[in-house]
């Protein structure tokens, strides 16, 4: 017999012996010997009060033993010699939908600009120590895209835009952990997601495709609305008859090659702001209503909150509980920042991007003459701003959060986890008034929400302005651009996703989308 049920432990249970497998005898009614296995479903934290609980949601097997298999079976193939479909770009998008055009019996081409996951961390290195970017090799292109150097979260409100679960499951296949089948909110970790893209394109080798690092696309050869080639860096020219188009929301060139091309694009909305850093035991106090260090059975807290400000909403935007304070920057002379943490979350800071909802046609009439790159221009200008007030370097301007609201600039700044450094600066009139002055309502009311949040203990740092594409690459019902035949747009980079499962299930829809006729 297999009874689905659900219990809680406090902080103090948790720690007991077969805790779970003595609640839930006592909840059935049964014998303890006859419960064979406690299998977790779902594990989540509700510590809204006083006295902190799991949650947990569960499947009891009484004198019954449990599968160990899963319900999913990946099935690749060999398709060495089959149909190809080419691929650009390596983020979750490129290698999702690579895996699944193995599943179906066809040949994955997948072209990506950067490098592989080894050489990429030497041009990590130098963006952060010597100021360096390089345009094809940083936070956001390489290997497994944005997504190998983040915090690796994987909650998605896209619950109907396919198999959540699926997703998870081929993570476990290539090296995940199974927890991430459990947790509420799940996530990896960057130290761990580089291997975990290294198993992802094994796989897809040793089943006949192939991936190409160095290979940034720079031109489509299209014929009678029809793409029939790609053009790279190098010269070399390839033939191609149906392409999935998932280079993530950073690859600005490419919206540019098409703009050029005069092929359908939109101005999208999307949000803007800073990164706010604090000390992550103040985090904890607030949200476990602790004072000194957090019970040891407790992971590093982490936030979210909204509130609308002058019809905009303002929301912390990926929170990275014991993370750090990255460069994000994929072009010389601009700063962006981002946030990551490492599997454990065990840093010291507690950071997330607090951003302003912009409404493209309401918001930006003063870059309408850039058309469908608007947002597009509009995120640069704020870029170069960081960098001149930076320094003109990697350093990112910065000041303590009160200062910031009261319009003062910082005499000295707290300790940071970013590692290039930050100078003070008066971000406080440098932000557009659009952005700044919804930001120092947002936080005011933050502050009440979560008493402690504002203080002189925190930073912010300039700017958090990634968050989603801000243009759309249009596609019809079957996902295929309504004016380039055999052109797919997929994942962040097409406005479809926003985030790592989301990006995934979107690249295998797009797969899917993509053999039909071939």
């Amino acid at each position: 017999m297999i009874r689905n049920i659900q219990l809680r432990t406090t902080l103090l249970e948790e720690s007991v012996e077969d805790i779970l497998k003595k609640k839930a005898a006592k909840y059935l009614g049964v014998s303890i010997e006859d419960i064979t296995t406690v299998k977790v479903i779902r594990k989540s934290l509700d510590a809204r009060k006083s006295t902190i609980y799991f949650n947990y949601k569960v499947d009891v097997y009484i004198n019954q033993t449990a599968p160990e298999t899963s319900n999913y079976n990946f099935d690749y193939k060999d398709v060495s010699k089959a149909k190809k479909v080419h691929i650009i770009g390596f983020g979750p998008a490129g290698m999702y939908a690579a895996l699944r055009c193995i599943e179906l019996g066809y040949k994955p081409i997948v072209l990506e600009r950067g490098k592989n996951v080894k050489e990429r961390r030497r041009d990590l290195k130098a963006i952060n120590q010597d100021h360096i970017v390089n345009e094809d090799s940083n936070y956001c292109f390489g290997a497994g895209g944005a997504g190998t150097y983040s915090d690796g979260k994987l909650y998605t409100r896209s619950l109907k835009r396919g198999d959540v679960r699926r997703i998870f499951e081929n993570l476990v296949y290539h090296g995940a952990t199974e927890q991430i089948l459990i947790d509420a909110h799940p996530h990896i970790g960057t130290n761990k997601l580089p291997k975990l893209v290294e198993n992802i394109r094994e796989t897809i080798i040793k089943y006949g495709g192939e991936v190409h690092f160095d290979a940034r696309v720079t031109d489509f050869i299209i014929k009678n609305h029809k793409i029939i080639g790609l053009q790279l860096k190098d010269g070399t020219e390839m033939a191609v008859e149906r392409v999935i188009l998932a280079t993530g929301h950073s690859a600005r060139d490419i919206y540019y090659l098409l703009n050029e091309k005069k092929i359908a694009l939109k101005a999208k909305s999307f949000a803007m702001g800073v990164r706010v850093e604090h000390p992550q035991h103040i985090i904890d106090s607030i949200q476990y209503n602790c004072s000194g260090e957090r019970n040891q059975l407790l992971p590093a807290a982490s936030y979210s909150l909204v509130e609308q400000v002058k019809d905009r909403g303002v929301y912390s935007f990926c929170m990275c509980p014991g993370g750090f304070i990255v460069p994000a920057a994929t072009a010389p002379g601009e700063v962006v920042v981002n946030g990551m943490s490492p599997s454990k979350r065990n840093n010291l800071y507690a950071n997330s991007g607090i951003v302003v909802e912009i409404d493209v046609d309401v918001d930006l009439h003063k870059y309408d003459r850039f058309g469908p790159l608007k947002g597009l221009e509009y995120q640069k200008n704020l870029e170069r701003l960081a960098f001149t007030s930076g320094g003109r370097r990697q350093t990112a301007p910065a000041q303590r959060l009160t200062d910031f609201v009261e319009g003062k600039l910082s005499n000295d700044l707290n300790p940071t986890s970013y590692q290039p450094g930050l100078t003070s600066a008066p971000l406080h009139s440098l932000l557009p008034k659009l952005i700044g002055s919804r930001l120092r309502s947002g936080f005011m009311a933050f502050g009440e929400k979560m008493k402690g949040y504002y203080t002189a203990e925190a930073n912010i740092v300039g700017v958090e302005s990634r968050t989603s594409a801000p243009v759309n690459i249009p596609r019809k019902e079957n996902l295929e651009h309504p004016e380039v035949q055999g052109l797919f747009p997929c994942g962040e980079g097409g406005g479809y996703a926003g985030g790592i499962v989301s990006a995934a299930m979107d690249g295998e829809r797009c797969a899917e989308a993509a053999i039909v006729g071939l």
